[in-house]
């Protein structure tokens, strides 16, 4: 495998993450803009024209933008709240862990960084995340087990890639594609529904509404997968710079290496029932998810690149 270098691979992924999250927004428009030309074909089968789809689409932007907003400003604030309860987990007490303590405030004051809140799942599987969205609630979780399982050097790995996490903004970047896939999947299962109800009362003016909102169906289905590939393309790239900013604030790569090779024995955390906070944790294979049917496909709907290439990549530092 050829080296990558630390600036090379941290430069590499910011770009390719500022595509795919503009991605998002310029999606919903793809998707209202098939929307309207779907709607218009004339009797006679002809397609409109790009002006006359323009003269409908433009006047909607404004609407499309004031709805996204809405639903961001709710879902945005509820959103620390939300991971937190379906994580199950609570407030790491001090008193009995100073370890995991002192390893945080120490990885924090050598970057310069506040000390995020500290919080665990009790859990027997090693794994862990970063959350936030921003300094009054920045958070790192950790199970039971990996706490208990990793020696110093691996946990202090660990707790770096979750602060790096934060550093790099990762916690905000994962907020905005959930609430973008979100949108979608509120669409196709709106536009499911309409189609159900229509095919149970009938009547031709009935059947043409669900004719209508098939096509529907169909367009948000695509524009929902599309954000889904997004989305975790998105989190396979923050994967790995949070492990090169790791090695880099630890200047032991070869201990997340270590931690990473004992995480994939014992990572799948039964507790969580979320796949939205799966997808957070340090480790969270395909064949954990809902994807796994995919089967060699599996690996473009991975939230996490190969852990296997993670570790490689590490042991070239």
């Amino acid at each position: 495998m050829q080296y990558i270098g630390i600036q090379q691979q941290i430069t590499s992924n910011n770009r390719k993450s500022v595509l795919l999250l503009l991605a998002f927004p310029l999606l919903i428009f793809a998707m209202v803009w098939a929307i309207i030309f779907f709607f218009n074909f004339t009797p006679e089968g002809n397609p409109p024209s790009v002006n006359e789809v323009l003269e409908l689409f433009i006047p909607s932007i404004p609407f499309i933008l004031i709805v996204v907003g809405i639903w961001f400003t709710i879902a945005y604030f509820a959103h620390s709240s939300m991971i937190n309860s379906a994580a199950g987990s609570h407030t790491l007490d001090r008193k009995n862990n100073m370890r995991v303590y002192n390893l945080t405030e120490n990885l924090c004051m050598s970057v310069g960084m506040k000390m995020p809140m500290l919080r665990i799942i009790e859990s027997p599987a090693l794994n862990a995340f970063a959350s936030g969205l921003n300094e009054k609630n920045y958070t790192v979780t950790l199970t039971r087990g990996i706490i208990e399982k990793l020696n110093d050097e691996e946990l202090e790995g660990v707790i770096a890639h979750e602060l790096m996490h934060i550093r790099n903004k990762d916690v905000r970047l994962l907020v905005v594609t959930i609430i973008f896939v979100g949108i979608f999947s509120f669409l196709v299962q709106l536009a499911f529904r309409s189609v159900l109800y229509g095919s149970m009362t009938g009547g031709n003016r009935k059947k043409d509404d669900g004719k209508g909102m098939i096509v529907i169906l169909v367009i948000a289905l695509v524009a929902y997968l599309l954000s889904i590939l997004f989305k975790f393309a998105l989190s396979r790239k923050r994967e790995y710079l949070a492990d090169t900013g790791a090695a880099q604030m630890t200047r032991n790569p070869m201990a997340l290496a270590s931690a990473l090779r004992k995480i994939s024995n014992n990572h799948h955390v039964n507790e969580v029932k979320s796949e939205d906070v799966q997808q957070m944790f340090i480790e969270n294979a395909p064949e954990d998810t809902s994807m796994n049917f995919l089967g060699g496909l599996g690996g473009l709907f991975a939230t996490h690149p190969p852990i296997e290439k993670r570790i490689k990549i590490l042991e070239q530092f």
